[in-house]
């Protein structure tokens, strides 16, 4: 087995003892958090891209993409996503990572944070996920990476669709408890379409339970004696739900396999990333419609899984840039390059 396939396994093991979407959902106080969590950095998959030197695991990009598509199978509603990203971020100027969960800032295209003469920051950023529980943030300002304790940082209250924070974070004058520069060529943009990256395999993995929630409630419910997916229009919206599961994991992973093997954030990186966010966004919206249309009023429940997925699913949506802002850079950006240069850039993905 490769080293990827053992990373994943391993995630696969910890969240099918700790994280079962059906355990989890009969769980209503959020206990089970705090095992599962020391379990995943047990295991140094929190940290799984900060090398070994800065206090990571020194996994390969594609060990941590591999990660979050076990994540998304499980739906789980810890930052680890947030953490492996910005654990990735600090790693990019060279900083230790602490311990603890960690979430990235900004998370939109539009939001900006600046780096003030006297050491310290300031700058709003939106819609941050999991602001108030982690305990560091990492943020990208300007060209410069600081680490900041969450706790000097003014955090609004809020959540996503899924119930989990989702908080406005200001940065006045707060004071880093590291900083240093970024490496030449690294910008926001960078950091927005390594977002679209991470989003995109999750919603492809969460894709994918959903299609085996969907097709095993299918097979099970009966009606006019017989089960609901021997009719021809359940027959057909499996199938669609099936065509957007695919397209979604061919997206995701050619984005992360991109990243994986590029050496910088170049117009072939930006075609794949953005068009996994697209394509996934896409999915994410089409496959919850579909899915909640085959189980009916029980996938509406809070008894029942289906929603720790869909929700999710649509709350991943908008962070790092929703599928209408990165259609629009990517048409931006492929005009500017004139139509000679169209095809060469599509033929060599």
């Amino acid at each position: 087995m490769s080293e990827t396939g053992i990373v994943a396994e391993t995630a696969e093991r910890i969240f099918a003892d700790l994280g079962d979407p059906q355990d989890v959902n009969r769980v209503k106080d959020g206990s089970w958090k705090d095992p599962l969590w020391r379990a995943l950095a047990d295991a140094g998959l929190t940290l799984a891209w900060v090398p070994e030197q800065h206090g990571g695991a020194g996994a390969d990009i594609a060990d941590g993409f591999a990660i979050l598509s076990v994540a998304g199978r499980y739906a789980v509603g810890v930052p680890l996503a947030e953490t492996l990203l910005a654990g990735w971020l600090v790693s990019r100027a060279r900083l230790a990572a602490p311990d603890g969960a960690m979430t990235v800032a900004p998370a939109r295209p539009g939001d900006r944070i600046t780096l003030n003469a006297d050491g310290t920051l300031s700058g709003r950023a939106r819609a941050i996920p999991f602001a108030k529980e982690v305990r560091h943030i990492a943020v990208l300002a300007g060209r410069s990476v600081a680490l900041v304790d969450a706790t000097a940082c003014r955090i609004s209250d809020g959540a996503s669709l899924a119930g989990e924070p989702l908080n406005t974070v200001t940065f006045d004058g707060v004071r880093p408890l590291q900083v240093a520069a970024t490496p030449e060529g690294f910008d926001q943009t960078a950091l927005m379409l390594m977002g679209c990256a991470v989003r995109s395999v999750e919603t492809a993995g969460a894709l994918e339970a959903v299609l085996d929630l969907t097709v095993r409630y299918a097979n099970d419910r009966v009606a006019f004696e017989r089960p609901i997916a021997k009719f021809q229009a359940v027959q057909h919206n499996l199938a669609r739900l099936a065509g957007e599961v695919a397209a979604a994991l061919t997206a995701s992973g050619s984005a992360a396999d991109a990243i994986a093997n590029a050496d910088g954030f170049d117009n072939g990186v930006f075609l794949e990333a953005t068009a996994a966010k697209i394509r996934s966004a896409e999915a994410a919206q089409e496959g919850a419609a579909i899915a909640h249309q085959v189980h009916g009023a029980i996938g509406f429940t809070s008894e029942h899984v289906l929603h720790r997925y869909t929700l999710r699913m649509l709350a991943w949506r908008d962070d790092f840039g929703n599928e209408s802002h990165w259609a629009v850079a990517l048409g931006n950006r492929i005009a500017a390059r004139g139509a000679d240069e169209f095809w060469p850039l599509i033929a060599a993905r």
